[in-house]
């Protein structure tokens, strides 16, 4: 039975990086760049305003003063855009608004609310600083430098600087097909009739919205009996369409947990079984070709804690970044979190707005209401308690 840590060192070792595509700026949002990206040009591109109001010559105003205003004829007025740079001398401004170019000669706008206007005379009543609400040319980045790095992923606020750049596309790395299944002869889907021991099927949905997250485009194929020839059907199918095969259940030691057996028929070599973690030691991970097994309890804490952990970072490897954990943070302890077990315990936790953690309900592996309270798990290692006050690190379900 495997650490945690050498699973994933496993996993992430066997990960295709998938091609490399150019995606359009509005599509690229949460994309992994595949490539460094350097501007193209400087910004701002030019010197300009950072505020409406009169651009001067700083040293005409050095000895301005209430009592003794400096005086200057506006000789110039520079909308937003304008294609001609103007030109002031000595003893000259010009009327200037928020990002037009500062006109050749000036070094200062002072803003419009500090200036008193009187025909084509302005005066001003106090000094201004060289280059005082002046944008300079390339200050915010410079043409040529790298403004992402191949591996990160793009965010509103990248893309608010990519399109500053001019820049309309980037490349990316390909988002993997995952195909979710789930087996069972107990499982219907939402809003069917039950029968006597049948259950509503709700591992799909969930690990489908969890790993999108992670940017896999996910695949939601037909629920699967507990039969051999099923079982290998369906997969043959998964893997023909899909880049990621994501099962649950059916890999346990029970007479109907079929997928190991299906999954080498086909072919598929099974890299490892099972974790030592809880919940969701029965865990399975194999390779067809280029092509990757995850086969997760059926339980659904199980499943989601070891999609969280496991199948998460795959999927984002699989786009090219290196950076594949769980966010984390620190939080303090609201409860005792006690740990009597010999494997390590993903404990579901709620972190409020002041980084409380507190426990979100039964932490039983079919417990779904105190996973979908969860936003967090905390790792607690064996025979450990964490006492109520203690500074604890926990990781952000990105669900």
């Amino acid at each position: 039975m495997l650490q945690l840590e050498e699973a994933r060192e496993r996993i992430l070792a066997a990960v295709p990086i998938l091609p490399r595509e150019q995606v359009s700026l509005l599509d690229a949002s949460q994309r992994i760049v595949a490539a460094d990206l350097t501007a193209p040009i400087d910004l701002p591109a030019f010197d300009n305003s950072a505020m409406d109001g009169y651009a001067v010559v700083a040293a005409d105003l050095q000895a301005a003063s209430p009592k003794q205003p400096a005086r200057l004829k506006v000789t110039a007025q520079i909308p937003a855009g304008a294609t001609r740079t103007a030109e002031i001398a000595p003893g000259q401004c010009a009327r200037i608004f928020t990002g037009s170019p500062i006109p050749v000669g000036a070094d200062a706008v002072v803003m419009q609310e500090d200036v008193v206007l009187d025909d084509d005379i302005a005066s001003f009543v106090e000094p201004a600083r060289p280059w005082e609400n002046v944008r300079l040319r390339g200050e915010d980045v410079k043409r040529g430098s790298v403004v992402m790095r191949a591996g990160e992923r793009v965010t509103a606020t990248t893309t608010a600087l990519l399109g500053a750049l001019g820049i309309s596309e980037v490349p990316a790395h390909r988002c993997p097909l995952v195909a979710m299944l789930a087996t069972g002869n107990e499982l219907r889907l939402p809003g069917q009739p039950l029968g006597p021991g049948q259950i509503y099927e709700s591992n799909r949905v969930a690990l489908a919205t969890l790993l999108a997250n992670a940017g896999a485009v996910p695949r939601l194929l037909p629920l699967v009996p507990d039969t051999l020839d099923a079982s290998r059907e369906a997969l043959h199918r998964a893997f023909h369409e899909c880049d990621v095969v994501v099962t649950t259940g059916g890999v346990s030691v029970g007479e109907f947990d079929l997928v190991k057996e299906a999954f080498g028929q086909l072919g598929g070599k099974l890299e490892f079984w099972r974790v030592a973690i809880r919940p969701g030691k029965p865990f399975v991970f194999g390779t067809l070709g280029q092509k990757l097994l995850f086969g997760l309890p059926g339980n659904p804490v199980s499943a989601f804690v070891t999609a969280a952990l496991l199948v998460w970072p795959a999927v984002l490897r699989t786009q090219g970044t290196t950076n594949v954990a769980l966010p984390s943070q620190y939080a303090i302890a609201k409860d005792t979190f006690i740990n009597k077990t010999d494997r390590r315990h993903f404990m579901r936790v709620h972190i409020d707005s002041e980084g409380g953690a507190s426990l979100s309900g039964l932490q039983a592996s079919h417990a779904l209401s105190s996973l979908a309270r969860a936003n967090a798990l905390i790792d607690v290692p064996p025979s450990v308690v964490f006492e109520r006050g203690a500074r604890v690190q926990v990781l952000r379900l990105a669900a």
